[in-house]
This record gives structure tokens, C-alpha cells and sequence, in this order.
């Protein structure tokens, strides 16, 4: 009979509790549909390790325990997985020779290794990211960029994959990639089983942006521009130039379009893009409208305007987007 998948959480004082928690529940989750759909069929085997065995703090003060000491893991992990953790846990841990030396050793050997927000940053400095695409919490991609030089950093990816190395944004990011895992291990129906019972999203594409339009609408409220994001927001389909949002804002062109960029950080064109590609999406996910209708509903002038978005924002076309989701 086949052997249960060990999952090897490496975890350490002071790491996110979410972080660990988060991907665990996904991959316990797992093992409860496949409980009770395919009893016979083995899952994961979960394994949280630390400093040592026993108790340690988490960042919230949450106590947990660890099964074993890093280098004391009993079997051969098939997936390691490390978390984040605030400023100064993470500045412990990255200088914690034992812990990067291990994980340099042992990450180098599992079939794969996974971080969770700022966890991707220890695994930089094992050394286990050179040459490798990575992504982090978005507070941090330019210290990733900076001091590991060698990594290719993804700028607003949720998570990332290159190869055998997988790694996420912060925090709730981490429970998207481990369904991601899930279903690369168990298939797309189970995947979206233990999406239903854990009321996630299965469809949130890795190369999606951490952060969406109305985010970043939420994060501009009460500055120039907070009218006309909020009117964005309640008409996602009206078909708007970028002078016809100067316009509604009362500022010049030129005016308008460096106050935009510094309020939201992108260009007004690339946000109606990236508005127009989040109702698109839904669309395509939600209905089964032919593309032209999905482009016109969208706000897109066509539907090959639309391809063009689909390629650039999440690198494939709307049909083979919604053939994958």
C-alpha cells in the first residue's frame, strides 16, 4: 500500500501562527475528504518541527509543539515547508546556523520545498532559491530583491512555482498554494472538495496580484482620487478613456495621471486594464458567456483587446484560463 505524503513543517520561535496553521488546515483537510470519499487511498502525514521537541511561542504568543528538533525528522519529508515570521523572529532565525544549515541539506533533497510570506527569505539564504522565481510578502519583495540578488523575484504574484521550489505572499497566500499542492497531488475534484469545505476560492491563479483594484481602491479612501475609484467601483463595465477620468476628476491629463500613479501605483490605463481583466475573470469563472460578450461586459473595446490583457496580467489566454479553471 502506498505511504501517506510527509508534509515537514519547519517552524521555529516566534514564526507566524497563520503561516503554519493556514497550509496545515488545507492539508488536513485533505485527509478528512479523503476519508471519507477514499478511505484506502493514503494523504499527508504532517509533521511539525522545531528547535527542538515540545512546546514553543508562536508570533501571536500561541503556544504549539513541535514533533521533533529539525534534524530529527524520522523519514525522508516529501515537502518541507517554512513559514514567516515579524522582523525580528525572522532575523533569529535567518542567523541561526543550525536551522539554515539543515534546511540547505534536507531542503535539498525533499521532492518539494515550500515558504509561507517571509519564509521564502530563509530559504534565500540556505541558498535554496539561486537561479529561482520567488515571490514574498509584498512588504518585503524589495529586502528579497536587495540581498539575494540571484533570486528572480515575482513582484504581485500570490505564489509562485519554479520547479521543485514553491513559494506564496503573506499569510492567507500560503493556504492558496497549499491547495495548489493539493491538487497536484490529489487532482482537481479533490482539490475543489476540501475548497467547499474550507469555503476557499480554488480558482485564485497563482499569477494572480496580490492586490486587486478595489484593494487598492481601499487604500487610497479619503485622497483625490476617492470619488472617482469609488464611482470605478460601482461601474465596472462602463467603457471610460483615461481623459474621460481626468475629466471626472477635474484635473488636467498630465495632472491626472501622476496624481493617479502616486496614489494607486500604476498608470490609469494599466488600473482600468487590470479592472476591466478582475470582472473578466468572474465572468469567465462564473458564466459560460461567449469571450466577446465576456470582453463587451467587461469594458474591453474587444475581444482581442482582452486576449492581450490575459497574456500580459496572468500569462494565458481568457480560453485556455477557462479551460484550466
Amino acid at each position: 500500500m502506498q505511504e501517506p505524503l510527509t508534509i515537514a513543517v519547519a517552524a521555529y520561535e516566534g514564526a507566524e501562527l497563520l503561516d503554519v496553521t493556514g497550509p496545515v488546515e488545507v492539508f488536513n483537510m485533505l485527509n478528512r475528504c479523503l476519508g471519507e470519499s477514499q478511505p484506502k487511498r493514503p494523504g499527508y502525514r504532517i509533521v511539525l518541527l522545531g528547535e527542538k521537541a515540545g512546546p514553543f511561542t508562536t508570533c501571536p504568543g500561541v503556544r504549539i509543539v513541535a514533533d521533533h528538533a529539525w534534524e530529527e525528522l524520522p523519514d525522508q519529508a516529501d515537502t518541507i515547508l517554512v513559514p514567516g515570521s515579524p522582523d525580528d523572529a525572522l532575523e533569529r532565525a535567518m542567523k541561526n546556523e543550525r536551522f539554515v544549515s539543515w534546511l540547505a541539506t534536507d531542503g535539498a533533497r525533499a521532492r518539494r520545498l515550500v515558504s509561507v510570506c517571509t519564509g521564502s527569505l530563509i530559504l534565500a539564504e540556505a541558498g535554496l532559491l539561486k537561479g529561482k522565481r520567488a515571490t514574498t510578502h509584498w512588504m518585503d519583495l524589495e529586502r528579497l530583491r536587495r540581498d539575494y540578488p540571484e533570486v528572480l523575484v515575482e513582484n504581485d504574484a500570490i505564489y509562485t512555482r519554479d520547479g521543485v521550489v514553491a513559494t506564496s505572499a503573506g499569510v492567507t497566500a500560503g493556504m492558496d498554494l497549499a491547495l495548489a499542492l493539493v491538487e497536484e497531488d490529489f487532482g482537481r475534484k479533490t482539490a475543489l472538495a476540501v475548497a467547499r469545505r474550507l469555503v476557499m476560492f480554488l480558482k485564485r491563479p497563482g499569477g494572480q496580484a496580490q492586490f486587486s483594484t478595489q484593494l487598492r481602491a481601499q487604500m487610497v479612501d479619503g485622497g483625490p482620487l476617492a470619488p472617482l475609484l469609488a464611482w470605478l467601483r460601482e461601474n465596472p463595465c462602463h467603457k471610460v478613456t483615461v481623459e474621460d477620468l481626468a475629466q471626472r476628476a477635474a484635473m488636467s491629463p498630465r495632472n491626472f495621471a501622476r496624481v493617479f500613479l502616486r496614489e494607486t501605483g500604476k498608470t490609469p490605463a494599466r488600473y482600468l486594464d487590470q479592472l476591466r481583466l478582475e470582472r473578466s475573470v468572474a465572468l469567465l469563472e462564473e458564466t459560460t458567456l461567449p469571450l466577446e460578450r465576456v470582453a463587451r461586459d467587461s469594458g474591453f473595446t474587444s475581444a482581442e483587446q482582452m486576449r492581450r490583457a490575459f497574456i500580459r496580467e496572468v500569462g494565458v489566454t481568457p480560453l485556455a484560463y477557462r479551460t484550466r479553471f
